[in-house]
């Protein structure tokens, strides 16, 4: 008999940071990253932080991961694994109570626990095993042992069919599963799964969620609403 699964996005959603974005931090104080790199880096951080418009934080992002894609042919593999290591303990229990407590919760009543991150597999992995995920796809790349070659063996675009590929593997069923996500690139993997959760929401996911009537969760300091759909209104859950 097939177990019930539930899938997370980790950055956001259970981290309250962005692991690439930090695991980039550490490689800037490492020097492996040039400081002009760096500072056009901050810079784009700054203008989305001070919310110039609407679609500054993917501006932002997309300008990461082209300095990275940039840098990655020749980035020492030792550097990258200890920055990943160094976010990793930094972050770990950086997290928001909501989705620990939900991991928590689905773990002990049996399910499959997945995880589907556009961070690095060396950011990811240790994260994914100290929460005690069964399985989880994160972005891969190539490399000879010693310096990365600069391609990307596995990037995580389009999370629906990480989703797809990962409860085939396992021979889940949809009946009953749960899914977790706070942005727009999450979108396509809640609409597989059978309980859809709009946490800390973008505003495109938000939108999205409101026309479904998925459930909606938000976390503010020490207090987390669960908001569900009741007639097209969505009301605080007791």
């Amino acid at each position: 008999m097939s177990k019930p699964f539930a899938v997370f996005d980790i950055d956001g959603t259970i981290i309250r940071w962005q692991m690439f974005h930090a695991v980039i931090d550490k490689l800037a104080k490492q020097g492996t990253i040039s400081p002009k790199t760096y500072q056009k880096i901050q810079e784009a951080r700054r203008q989305w932080r001070v919310r110039t418009h609407e679609e500054s934080f993917m501006e932002y992002e997309l300008t990461l991961v082209g300095y990275f894609k940039d840098t990655l042919k020749g980035l020492s593999v030792a550097a990258h694994n200890q920055a990943a290591q160094e976010v990793f303990e930094e972050y770990k229990d950086q997290v928001y109570r909501y989705t620990r407590g939900l991991i928590k919760e689905l773990k002990a009543k049996g399910y499959v626990l997945l995880a589907i991150s556009g961070s690095p597999a060396e950011a990811v992995t240790p994260f994914a095993k100290y929460y005690g995920f069964d399985d989880f796809v994160a972005s891969q790349y190539g490399n000879n042992g010693i310096v990365y070659t600069g391609e990307v063996v596995s990037p995580v675009g389009k999370k629906d069919q990480a989703l797809k590929q990962l409860i085939q593997k396992h021979g889940l069923e949809v009946q009953g599963s749960i899914g977790v996500g706070d942005s727009e690139g999450d979108i396509a993997m809640l609409e597989l799964v059978a309980h859809p959760i709009a946490f800390n929401p973008s505003k495109k996911l938000l939108a999205h969620t409101k026309q479904k009537g998925w459930k909606l969760v938000i976390e503010r300091k020490n207090v987390v609403y669960e908001l569900s759909n009741q007639d097209g209104v969505y009301v605080l859950e007791d």
